[in-house]
């Protein structure tokens, strides 16, 4: 049975100014507030990744860990790629070219088996 998952997607703002990556990151924890959170960070408003970027970045994913969820990026600009790439932190994500990858990403390993689906299967005689 192939059960779909929901998908939460939040565009990053062009920049963070004073609290906004404070709230920006609040409302990415409580959105995240499901087990197995799937998270999509669209990132092509993102002009610069700096530091605190990546920081925000490394919380969300660790947010998405703690309930057994993933982060996935999508529109990462080559300079994104490439300070997240310096950093060391671009193992930890997998990048897409458009949120509509990222999510269908997800959608594509969300198979399940029910417990009559495998107990069918032990019960059938081998060919």
């Amino acid at each position: 049975m192939l059960r779909e998952r929901v998908v939460i997607v939040r565009h990053f703002p062009e920049t963070f100014v004073g609290r906004k990556r404070k709230y920006f990151f609040n409302e990415i924890k409580a959105c995240l507030n499901v087990d197995r959170a799937c998270l999509v960070l669209e990132c092509s408003r993102l002009v610069q990744m700096d530091k605190q970027i990546v920081l925000l970045l490394l919380g969300c994913l660790e947010e998405a860990m703690k309930r057994n969820g993933d982060v996935r990026l999508a529109a990462v600009s080559p300079q994104g790629k490439a300070a997240l790439k310096i950093t060391g932190t671009d193992i930890l994500f997998r990048f897409f070219e458009t949120a509509d990858d990222a999510i269908a990403s997800f959608q594509r390993r969300a198979i399940i088996f029910s417990p009559q689906d495998t107990t069918e299967r032990a019960n059938k005689p081998a060919a």
